[in-house]
């Protein structure tokens, strides 16, 4: 099957977004029962955060040694091994009668989680061209906010309606069942191999990780990941609305009003800049661009003492929330900058670092903010310093676009010297 030429490849694109769809609203699901799980095993908050936090440690631990086995394996298995993962994880947290059995389930969960971005990109990578990919991985990030906003209103409906229980097994028996329908697709149906067999020499992958680290591209990648993803996951996952509620008085509904608002940016943003780039025919230039606008917005908090006018804080979180949505463009330098027998730990290194300062702000706003209510009794000016933390983050953000090269030109003999075309 010529893949790339196929109809059948808009199959697989449906089929793979909206699986990443429903797993990437069991992200953040889990926020949505914090009193009833307290209630229900009689446990702290903290206790409940830290089963709620595991997945993105594990998530994000688990990025370069999916993306070794992706390229090792190929993406099919591991990408159908992490959907029946995610649904048995969840299934097992539905039926939870003790923390520990939340605990194991939600390492569960993040394991098969870790599966889907990487995997999900080589796949794409495979059945569409250049031009293509770069227009379309905006909508495959465009479907991650999807599935925040999945995990909003429709899950609390749903939970209303069958009890958190009810809820979290309805979403864990889909994802089994999409795991065999992704099997059918992928496997049965494009008569692929389910697990790739090797059709070359391959370097060992320490020799091959080495090169990585070594590699100025790859680190330019992960921090420009780094500075785009950790301000939006780490800040609007966190503290946004504890943020309006205590520097403006709102309510807590008000508040994450709010975050939609910033969803609805990231929505609009994710398929817009791909599209813009893809017409543009460049990737740089317009990434340099959101990660100013970003660092802009994130600034204009410290310069406005923290408190910046209601009608203009409106406008930052959906800026900021359209800007996040350029962070797609990072896999789209991976697939140009290297070989394909090497894109998979490439953009598991690179999505490592977006998370890692997503797992890192909110400590470090945390910590700042507990500083600052322990010295002076008053949480609002925490808020100030606490803004520090997405700048910094965005500065390096900015330095890794800016280093990051469009194109390599030793990436065509990188290739050629493994025997595999870019």
């Amino acid at each position: 099957m010529d893949k790339q030429n196929s109809n059948f490849r808009w199959v697989i694109f449906t089929s793979v977004l909206f699986t990443y769809l429903i797993m990437s609203s069991q992200r953040t699901a889990p926020g949505l029962i914090t009193d009833q799980l307290m209630n229900d095993f009689s446990v702290t908050a903290a206790t409940v955060g830290l089963v709620t936090s595991i997945q993105f440690f594990v998530y994000t631990g688990l990025q370069i040694p999916m993306g070794i086995l992706a390229d090792r394996y190929g993406p099919n298995f591991l990408l159908i091994l992490g959907a029946t993962l995610t649904g048995i994880g969840t299934m097992i947290y539905s039926f939870s009668t003790h923390e520990l059995v939340l605990f194991v389930a939600r390492i569960l969960t993040g394991i098969g989680d870790a599966t889907i971005w990487v995997n999900m990109v080589l796949i794409l990578s495979l059945w569409f061209n250049k031009k293509e990919f770069t227009r379309l991985i905006g909508f495959a990030g465009m479907t991650g906010s999807l599935g925040f906003l999945l995990a909003t209103v429709p899950f609390s409906v749903l939970v209303a309606l069958l009890g958190w229980r009810g809820a979290f097994l309805i979403a864990g028996i889909l994802l089994c069942l999409l795991s065999i329908f992704l099997y059918y697709v992928l496997v049965k149906k494009s008569q692929q191999s389910l697990i790739a067999a090797p059709k070359i020499q391959r370097e060992k992958t320490s020799v091959i990780m080495r090169r990585i680290l070594s590699d100025r591209q790859a680190w330019a990648l992960f921090f420009c990941h780094f500075g785009i993803v950790g301000g939006y996951i780490g800040f609007i996952g966190s503290w946004a609305v504890p943020y309006v509620m205590d520097v403006y008085g709102m309510t807590r509904i008000v508040a994450s009003q709010l975050i939609m608002i910033s969803l609805i940016g990231a929505l609009i943003g994710a398929p817009l800049i791909g599209w813009i780039s893809s017409c543009l025919e460049t990737i740089k230039r317009p990434y340099i661009v959101f990660h100013i606008t970003v660092l802009l917005c994130w600034s204009i908090f410290l310069l406005f003492k923290e408190h910046p006018p209601f009608y203009l804080l409106i406008i930052l979180f959906f800026i900021i929330g359209f800007g996040f949505g350029s962070n797609s463009l990072t896999f789209a330098v991976v697939r140009q900058s290297f070989p394909i027998t090497e894109t998979g730990i490439v953009t598991g290194f690179a999505n490592t670092g977006g998370f890692l300062s997503a797992v890192l702000l909110p400590s470090i706003f945390g910590y700042l903010l507990d500083y600052f209510q322990s010295t002076s009794g008053s949480i609002s000016g925490g808020y100030y310093y606490g803004f520090l933390t997405p700048v910094i983050f965005s500065i390096f953000g900015l330095i890794g676009v800016i280093f990051m090269e469009e194109k390599r030109q030793n990436a065509g003999r990188r290739s050629n010297a493994t025997g595999v075309p870019l």
